[in-house]
């Protein structure tokens, strides 16, 4: 488990943002988020955040379920494939608390992590 976030386990570049968008392979969605995933060849999972203004208005708001983002990531990343992750929030998303926003997110890294496996081809 990371003790911290660090620059390695990041999107940094549009380029790597737009990689995601484009090559998409996996989607996980609720109320509140959308996970937007596809395979990298760094040999880790990476996290990026597109948290809008026009989704989370405030910005004590929007710097809360970053970090509440950036934590869970950080307990489950160990559970993760190799690929980028892009979190993008949803209408619901000030509306739901730090609590309840770790528990959906736990949920949603499961997922990810399970649809994954299952579009894997299976190798004898």
């Amino acid at each position: 488990m990371a003790v911290t976030f660090t620059r390695k386990q990041r999107l940094l570049t549009a380029a790597e943002f737009g990689r995601v968008f484009a090559e998409q392979k996996l989607r996980s969605v609720d109320n509140s988020l959308t996970l937007l995933a596809a395979p990298n060849n760094v040999g880790h999972p990476r996290l990026g955040l597109a948290i809008a203004k026009k989704q989370v208005r405030r910005a004590v708001d929007r710097n809360r379920c970053k970090r509440v983002i950036r934590d869970s990531f950080r307990h489950h990343a160990d559970q993760l494939p190799a690929i980028d992750i892009v979190v993008l929030a949803r209408s619901e998303l000030v509306r739901t608390d730090k609590r309840q926003l770790h528990d959906k997110l736990a949920r949603h890294w499961l997922r990810l992590n399970k649809r994954w496996q299952q579009s894997k081809p299976n190798n004898p």
